[in-house]
């Protein structure tokens, strides 16, 4: 049996990803060693192994075939545009990308006028004013807090995720329009989906069962019995 090797954005959601995939079975104790520097982790037993990359990165791995599963942000796999399978959405992270500025920037998008436009998802800003609202803005692209950018004048609005609203709020900005929802989303290779299709498939049922609250724990006493007798841990 070869390896199935998952790539998991770095942080909080490579964290809660693993949560979930323990409460399903499948877990690697090596990645819970706080001073590990370790860049690849296994679970011999499961025929498993994980990396953590780059949340921009995540979605390439995956293209090319170096990891067979990953998870990352659905802002991520807009804005990346890569030839892969989206196949579960995990229902974390839950956030909104928008359309942000001060409230005197509304008209301007009502009537459609030309301006500029800072964010650090350049695609998924130009995706949707010149394909969705047919509007000509010029696209500055930047890597830091894009809500400085209509404070000092460097544009009119900006394009950004929103969870809270509170950092808006705080600097005299607000929701202008929601451009979609957000949240982490698990794709696959192509080309593995074909390969693994039945390890895939049934790590998929199992995710969407406990997801939906349905998951009856049938899998995971497999594994756990398969990692006991393997020597490994389950």
């Amino acid at each position: 049996m070869r390896y199935l090797t998952f790539a998991l954005a770095k942080g909080r959601l490579a964290k809660q990803t693993l949560g979930l995939l323990e409460q399903i079975g499948i877990t690697c104790e090596e990645m819970k060693d706080p001073d590990t520097r370790k860049l690849l982790f296994v679970n011999e037993a499961l025929k498993v192994r994980f990396f953590l990359a780059k949340a921009s990165d995540v979605p390439t791995y995956v293209e090319y075939g170096a990891a067979d599963i990953g998870v990352v942000g659905k802002d991520t796999i807009l804005e990346e545009g890569r030839n892969l399978y989206e196949v579960l959405d995990l229902h974390l992270g839950k956030c909104r990308m928008c359309v942000c500025g001060p409230a005197s920037a509304r008209q301007l998008l009502t009537h459609n006028e030309i301006i500029r436009v800072a964010t650090k998802y350049p695609n998924i800003a130009k995706d949707y004013f010149h394909n969705q609202k047919n509007q000509t803005v010029e696209i500055v692209k930047l890597n830091g807090s894009v809500e400085l950018a209509p404070i000092v004048g460097l544009s009119e609005v900006i394009v950004d995720i929103v969870e809270t609203g509170t950092t808006l709020r705080e600097n005299g900005l607000e929701v202008l329009e929601e451009i979609c929802d957000l949240s982490a989303r698990l794709v696959v290779n192509q080309v593995s989906l074909k390969m693994e299709h039945q390890r895939i498939r049934s790590l998929l049922t199992d995710l969407s069962d406990l997801i939906a609250g349905s998951y009856t724990g049938d899998r995971k006493e497999e594994n756990h019995a398969k990692g006991k007798a393997d020597g490994g841990n389950p």
